[in-house]
């Protein structure tokens, strides 16, 4: 196998808004946290446990520009991208952060698509799957 592969898919819902850093040459970065969550049952006291992970986002251009305006906090989204570790320091002290370079995002449920009045079926409906094709008709006029 040659090379490797830097590749992270996560679904979670975002724990802030889309915070927009703008420069000079007309490109954008927006950044914001999700939350991803995971559930189990103890075994030995019958309680359930639930933990979660929170991730750094990173969305660039475009992708931000769209980001800031449909999510809000709370949405649930689909995210494909790299991670990137990044290290500085501060005050004497080495900082390290690891976060998720998207490249793709679909928004799964959104808070403002229910402030326009948007159907329950078109707020879950992965804006990727919005291109799908019609299902084929159950009548049995089949050629074969």
């Amino acid at each position: 196998m040659a090379g490797s592969v830097n590749k992270v898919i996560l679904i979670g819902n975002l724990g802030d808004a889309v915070k927009m850093h703008y420069f000079d040459d007309k490109n954008s970065v927006g950044r914001f946290p999700i939350a991803t969550s995971e559930s189990y049952t103890n075994k030995q006291t019958g309680e359930k446990v639930t933990t979660t992970d929170w991730h750094n986002i990173v969305v660039r251009n475009k992708l931000a520009e769209i980001c800031d305006k449909y999510l809000s906090k709370g949405d649930k989204v689909y995210l494909e991208g790299k991670l990137k570790n990044k290290q500085w320091e501060q005050d004497g002290v080495k900082r390290y952060a690891t976060e998720v370079i998207v490249t793709e995002i679909t928004m799964l449920s959104t808070q403002k698509s229910s402030e326009h009045n948007a159907t329950p079926a078109q707020q879950n409906t992965p804006i990727s799957a919005a291109a799908k094709t019609a299902a084929p008709d159950d009548n049995n006029d089949i050629p074969f």
